[in-house]
This record gives structure tokens, C-alpha cells and sequence, in this order.
């Protein structure tokens, strides 16, 4: 008879830059969470239609490959799992509004952020 296997909580990172994207991903993976990586925001969108309601943090640049933007698909996040902890980062000022509940952090931000972060989504 198999063991059953401890809960993981799920992280969706959304960057199109690859370095960036795994940092934050090593990051998540040092702090218990299993991870999963997007470079474009229609990639994510696929995964929150099927694992929407599985995951707890989600973690996109506003700048993204593809036609929509990460605030773009920080709404659609948002209306697919209201309690996920959803933020936003860009090194440009924010020009359109989050939805309710999600967080804006101006780039550079610090891996200490992220693992803050990561604990609070935890938690929720």
C-alpha cells in the first residue's frame, strides 16, 4: 500500500524572462511549494482553467510574451480563484487597475519579498 503524500501548496510563476522566472521558482521550491512556470500569460490562463482552484500564490510581470499583460491575466486569476494571492510586479508604474485583493510590487524587489509572501499565501 503506497504512502499518501504530504500536501504541497502550488505557485504559478508567469515571466518571460527565464532567469527571473527561475529564480522566483527555486525560490518557491526552497520555501516547500511545487512550482509551476509560464513565460506568457495565454500559457497561465491554460492552467488556471484546469488548476485554478489548486493553487495559492501566482506571481507575473506586468510585460509578458503573448497579446495579454500580467495585469490582464491578474483578473482572470482572480475570477477563476478569488482567494488566490495574487501579485503583480513591473519596473514601470502600474498604468491599469489590479483587481481587488492583489498586490503591485515595483521591481527591484527582494527575494526576502517573495518568501514573505510565499508564507502568507501559505497561511491562507
Amino acid at each position: 500500500m503506497g504512502q499518501a503524500q504530504p500536501f504541497r501548496a502550488t505557485a504559478l510563476i508567469v515571466e518571460d524572462d527565464p532567469m527571473q522566472r527561475e529564480m522566483l521558482s527555486l525560490l518557491l521550491e526552497e520555501s516547500g511549494y511545487q512550482v509551476i512556470q509560464c513565460e506568457s500569460a495565454e500559457a497561465a490562463e491554460l492552467v488556471l482553467d484546469k488548476n485554478a482552484g489548486a493553487l495559492c500564490l501566482m506571481l507575473t510581470d506586468v510585460q509578458l510574451a503573448g497579446r495579454m499583460n500580467g495585469v490582464e491575466l491578474a483578473h482572470v486569476a482572480k475570477d477563476r480563484n478569488p482567494k488566490l494571492d495574487v501579485v503583480v510586479t513591473s519596473g514601470r508604474p502600474l498604468m491599469q487597475p489590479l483587481p481587488d485583493g492583489a498586490k503591485f510590487w515595483a521591481k527591484p524587489w527582494a527575494p526576502l519579498d517573495v518568501l514573505r509572501e510565499a508564507e502568507i499565501a501559505q497561511l491562507s
